[in-house]
């Protein structure tokens, strides 16, 4: 019995162990152009935590979902934002919004 329990937590504690936990530490602060510190945002970590269930693991395209590892080739800056703002085809409208809107458009927009 006793075997069994240990061997019962053991495993558990494999189990929690490896689902992690949640990230703690700070985002990289950069100066802004009041003097003053903003958080700086990782447009690619933005893409793979919003992007890659639908789009691919390499955003490649997947069934329906297009392919955005060139989508900056197809479209600009702008265009890219407004279908992040809005939505288009299967994409719902809002996934992504503000600043990291801004800085997943931009990065999108250099892949071609």
């Amino acid at each position: 019995m006793k075997k069994q329990l240990l061997t019962i937590l053991f495993g558990a504690t494999l189990v929690l162990g490896a689902c992690g936990g949640e990230d703690t530490t700070e985002p990289e602060q950069a100066p802004d152009e009041s003097g003053g510190e903003s958080t700086a945002i990782d447009a690619e970590q933005v893409v793979q935590q919003n992007c890659i269930s639908c789009h691919g693991e390499n955003l490649e395209g997947a069934g329906n979902f297009p392919s955005l590892n060139d989508v900056g080739s197809r479209l600009s800056q702008d265009e890219i934002r407004t279908v992040i703002e809005n939505g288009q085809g299967a994409m719902p409208a809002g996934i992504i919004e503000g600043d990291e809107a801004d800085a997943v458009a931009e990065y999108l927009a250099n892949m071609k």
